[in-house]
């Protein structure tokens, strides 16, 4: 039974089923030059669009003391699947955050960028911008199924190009059909609402947001097991034969709510490469019907799952494909951070993935990384590609053109290079402060700080090259994927964060609660002491220190 038929639905189900699919009054939102918001219903189906209302949160007291309304603006966000961009629409991407994202771009988690800073008066022009470079903002926000990721640099495996094509139709099939994009955005022509229909989603969509990634092995780069299905490739003599699926992925939870959790995803079995659309297609539907549309919080395709059973799960997944799933494969994951550096696949091509400090590409004093990349799109013949941990990759340099790239790389300390620790350079933090609506504690910019302070701790106890997990998050909504970290800091305060220990490097593991709701000083004081037993008491140099944490039960004071 479809749970449209539950009562005391959500407000928010409620905005969808009223907003005559998607369109609601964003429009006349747009026209109504005496406010920087727009009405705040339309809030929750612009995201649908791919945009979010924010505003400046360091300016709140201020512009309030002074009877102002709040500093709102918008974040923009793109579609991208796996994450690839020409040199051309790097270019227009430059231009695109000179003029309207306030010189600057964000590299996000899922592979895409997003602008933050967008006014309400020029943002149908930067979607029109976007649009214009053979990109989209559609459902990369909302209760829908949002930009399709793929591990980005695997040239080392035959099936990579494959399996990104698998990518690109989950990506397109699972679209929203409705014209209210087209005609909010680019002026397309109006059509009946009545007329239309959304033949996967219906007219209220998903109850939550659904995501979806692949992994290639040895790297599990996506983090797979984080996502509402994840996508394993099996590579058999060169080809790709298909993939081990995993459903019922999340990192999202809430403080205080014992109800909500992360969760890692269950392997339900293994489809042909030709079956992957289907499947997906049949998950998501099932989620569609079954989802929890009262709670939101209790709503995404983790919950159903745990309600109701793996076993009840996989029968009606099958049973919407119409074949059962093959028993899974085996497989090998090595990683799940970046390589950095120079990467030269079978073709004789090098790959050269950057490390960009925070998924922050903006020009900053004797460091302008939003010039030296344009500077690198006029002379590329490739692609870049956003990857899975908000770095960027120069994919597919030519042996003529390495020197070149690799000389604006160097110059501008792009090249993840000795002046970083292994673990600084697969440190991962999400935007949180001033801009997120959600944000209790700073990440993005405290990120750096603590980096430089856990960098001492391993300095002192001889653990310089060790290769830790570290993430920070302003809250628990979980978009960097802290729980999977060795080292996790999640907002709970101003100033005050979770510690969670024991995730693994494989992004196979979560990692649990060892500190509440305490300072820096705290937490580091917590480190010192773990730090120093990890390195006297590990059993061997293999051994990471999520692992010895797992093993030791350490760092657990509640």
């Amino acid at each position: 039974m479809s749970s449209e038929a539950n009562h005391e639905l959500s407000h928010v189900e409620a905005v969808k089923r009223a907003s005559r699919l998607l369109r609601g009054t964003i429009a006349e939102g747009l026209a109504d030059p005496l406010t920087g918001a727009i009405a705040e219903d339309d809030t929750a189906l612009t995201k649908f669009h791919g945009t979010y209302q924010q505003d400046d949160r360091d300016q709140r007291a201020d512009r309030a003391r002074r009877k102002l309304e709040p500093a709102y603006a918008f974040m923009v966000r793109a579609r991208i699947t796996g994450g690839v961009l020409t040199p051309a629409q790097w270019l227009d991407l430059d231009a695109l955050a000179r003029q309207y994202g306030s010189g600057a771009i964000r590299v996000t988690t899922r592979q895409t960028f997003q602008l933050h800073g967008v006014l309400k008066g020029e943002l149908k022009a930067a979607i029109r911008r976007i649009n214009d470079m053979m990109l989209t903002t559609l459902a990369t926000c909302g209760d829908v199924n949002r930009n399709v990721m793929c591990t980005p640099l695997a040239e080392v495996s035959g099936v990579h190009a494959a399996a990104c094509r698998v990518a690109q139709d989950i990506s397109d099939h699972l679209l929203p059909r409705t014209r209210a994009y087209h005609e909010i955005w680019l002026d397309g022509e109006r059509v009946d609402p009545a007329a239309e229909s959304e033949p996967l989603y219906g007219p209220t969509y998903l109850p939550r947001k659904f995501k979806i990634a692949l992994a290639i092995p040895p790297w599990n780069d996506v983090d797979v097991f984080a996502h509402d299905v994840g996508l394993i490739a099996i590579e058999r003599d060169g080809e790709l034969a298909g993939f081990n699926v995993l459903a019922g992925g999340g990192m999202g939870a809430s403080h205080g709510d014992p109800a909500t959790y992360p969760r890692l995803g269950t392997v339900i079995g293994f489809c042909a490469a030709d079956q992957a659309v289907a499947v997906c297609e049949a998950i998501m539907l099932v989620q569609r019907d079954y989802g929890d549309r009262r709670e939101r919080k209790h709503a995404r395709l983790k919950y159903t799952i745990e309600d109701r059973g793996v076993d009840w799960f996989v029968r009606e997944v099958e049973s919407r494909l119409g074949f059962t799933l093959g028993p899974a494969a085996p497989y090998e994951f090595l990683h799940n951070g970046d390589r950095f550096g120079w990467q030269r696949d079978a073709d004789g091509r090098w790959h050269l993935t950057l490390l960009i400090p925070g998924g922050r590409i903006v020009d900053r004093p004797g460091r302008p990384l939003l010039t030296g990349l344009g500077e690198l799109a006029r002379m590329h013949s490739g692609e870049f590609r956003f990857t899975p941990n908000q770095n960027l990759i120069v994919a597919g340099v030519a042996e003529a053109e390495r020197e070149r790239v690799e000389a604006v790389a160097r110059k501008l300390g792009l090249d993840a290079g000795e002046t970083l620790l292994p673990f600084q350079r697969d440190a991962m933090a999400c935007v949180a402060l001033p801009t997120c609506g959600l944000a209790m504690a700073e990440a993005e910019r405290y990120l750096p700080e603590f980096n430089e302070r856990l960098a001492g701790l391993l300095r002192r106890h001889g653990l310089a090259d060790e290769p830790i997990n570290v993430r920070i998050t302003g809250c628990p909504n979980g978009c960097a994927r802290p729980y999977l970290a060795e080292i996790a800091l999640i907002g709970k305060a101003p100033g005050r964060y979770n510690l969670m220990l024991g995730g693994s490097r494989l992004g196979n593991r979560l990692n649990t609660l060892a500190l509440e709701n305490q300072s820096e000083t705290r937490i580091l004081d917590h480190l010192d002491d773990l730090l120093g037993r990890f390195a006297r008491e590990r059993e061997s140099a293999a051994e990471s220190f999520g692992d010895w944490c797992v093993r030791t039960a350490a760092g657990d004071e509640r």
